[in-house]
């Protein structure tokens, strides 16, 4: 980790532009952006859980090659799926590691240590965040809880701007069931 004082600046800066969008999309690529930039390392990704197939699909990610985030289905039960359920797990070597669902993928691509955060809405893992060193990484705790924090505040707006989506689409169906000339 480069800089614990750059962490809470990083943090203090996402918090402030992510409280102001409402757009998911948005929030999830600052969220990996500012994550990877913080951190000086080669790549961030967030996922999102897909509940009906038990995947994680790519939401977002910066560092990382198309050939890499397109290797395969991440299978949350087969993925360093420990980390959804038990919390931050740092894998030091990608090569032997056998919780690693595409080993010869993360060597092709140059990752060598790989560090997965879940993303918690309440008790429910809605996904996951993962950062990617090209070097073999000893995640530091201050490192583990910078992701995890970014991890959690993503996943609150996340929600946030679901929740938020979903109540404009219902005033709109509100709307044009009153305009309704059949009423």
């Amino acid at each position: 980790m480069k800089n614990l004082a750059v962490n809470y600046e990083t943090l203090i800066r996402v918090t402030r532009s992510l409280s102001k969008s409402k757009d998911p999309e948005k929030i999830i690529q600052m969220t990996v952006e500012s994550i990877r930039s913080a951190l000086g390392l080669k790549g961030c990704a967030l996922f999102l859980m897909n509940s009906k197939t038990d995947e994680l699909e790519v939401a977002a990610s910066d560092g990382l090659s198309e050939e890499y985030l397109n290797k395969g289905t991440v299978s949350a039960l087969h993925s360093i799926a420990d980390s959804l359920q038990d919390g931050p797990v740092a894998v030091y070597d990608v090569g032997d590691d056998p919780r690693i669902q595409y080993p010869e993928a993360a060597k092709k691509e140059g990752i060598a240590s790989i560090l997965a955060v879940p993303i918690m809405v309440g008790d429910d893992a809605i996904g996951a965040v993962r950062v990617y060193s090209a070097e073999p990484w000893e995640f530091t705790l201050d490192d583990v809880n910078f992701v995890q924090a970014l991890a959690q505040i993503a996943g609150v707006l996340i929600e946030m701007s679901r929740l938020h989506k979903g109540q404009s689409e219902y005033i709109d169906v509100l709307a044009t069931t009153c305009e309704s000339p059949a009423l």
